[in-house]
């Protein structure tokens, strides 16, 4: 059973939320505050996708969007978690689970969505083989709206079998790349996990687990339009003073380009666009665990060896 449509939100505390606020704006988010909460959005509709509360800094935990009332119900019974009206804008209703780690994880549904907002758009692209942008410019000019939707998210767990066991088991998650370790493909310590909406293309991964041994917020990271958006986006970051975590480059596994941020909190942020798209039928695969950490092209993993 698939369960969710997809990762919707994730949730953090921050120590300053006017600072977080001004990182988020130049970031690309559309952002609001409501009851004590930032809120911010992206260009698709869906009312939030980040929410950030004050006092010290903690990842909190994800939100996932259940396919039907009757999931949300199925679900939140394995764990005998109450469902409850959401207090946040666009209402719906919530149940709230905690992981294996400890970790928040919110399923939602029915939330009234709110009117996207037009994303950037630039002229065809030009390639070698094919040429589609005859005639005209390119305008390019820096949207105030960068982020499209939140991707994925990244934990690290203590147990990862234990963890995955957990978010197949709720929310059907299938396997993209299982990482080993060494030449034993029977020593995994993590895997990209992706929605199964059968038929339907989604995302590489929805949620990366990887078994560190502790319980740690990753990174989270959210889709820009286009290439040229995430480098407009790479440029304001750069001019505002912030100062990049990783990036930019393409990796091996998923094939997105990526822009990692460090925000005012301390919590690793990335842009991202041009990932792979995989359905039920596209399979499950074992990746190395320098696989992991390759990259097409750019800056190798930070601390990595030469």
């Amino acid at each position: 059973m698939a369960g969710i449509v997809d990762v919707l939100f994730a949730r953090f505390r921050v120590p300053d939320l006017a600072k977080q606020r001004d990182f988020l704006t130049d970031f690309g988010f559309v952002v609001e505050e409501a009851d004590g909460l930032l809120l911010a959005r992206g260009t698709d509709p869906n009312r939030y996708i980040y929410v950030a509360e004050e006092g010290e800094s903690a990842f909190l935990g994800l939100g996932f969007e259940a396919q039907s009332q009757g999931d949300l119900e199925r679900i939140a019974a394995m764990d005998g978690a109450p469902i409850e009206e959401s207090k946040l804008p666009g209402a719906g209703i919530i149940a709230r689970l905690t992981d294996p780690d400890g970790f928040r994880v919110e399923l939602v549904h029915g939330i009234e969505k709110a009117e996207p907002i037009a994303p950037a758009v630039r002229e065809p692209f030009n390639f070698g083989s094919e040429r589609k942008r005859l005639g005209v410019r390119v305008n390019v000019g820096p949207p105030d709206s960068i982020v499209k939707r939140l991707g994925h998210c990244v934990l690290n767990v203590s147990d990862f079998r234990t963890s995955e066991a957990w978010y197949k088991d709720r929310f059907g998650l299938i396997t993209s790349d299982e990482i080993y370790v060494g030449d034993d493909k029977s020593n995994t310590f993590g895997a990209f996990l992706r929605c199964n909406r059968g038929d339907k293309f989604v995302d590489h991964h929805t949620v990366f687990l990887m078994g560190s041994g502790t319980s740690e917020f990753n990174h989270v990271a959210f889709e820009v339009a286009d290439w040229d958006t995430l480098m407009l986006g790479h440029d304001r970051l750069t001019k505002k003073g912030y100062e990049p975590a990783w990036g930019v480059g393409k990796h091996v596994l998923g094939d997105q380009v990526f822009d990692y941020w460090e925000d005012p909190s301390g919590f690793t942020l990335e842009h991202f666009t041009d990932g792979d798209m995989f359905n039920e039928a596209s399979g499950s695969f074992k990746a190395s665990s320098e696989e992991l950490i390759a990259v097409h092209w750019g800056p190798k993993f930070p601390n990595s060896e030469p």
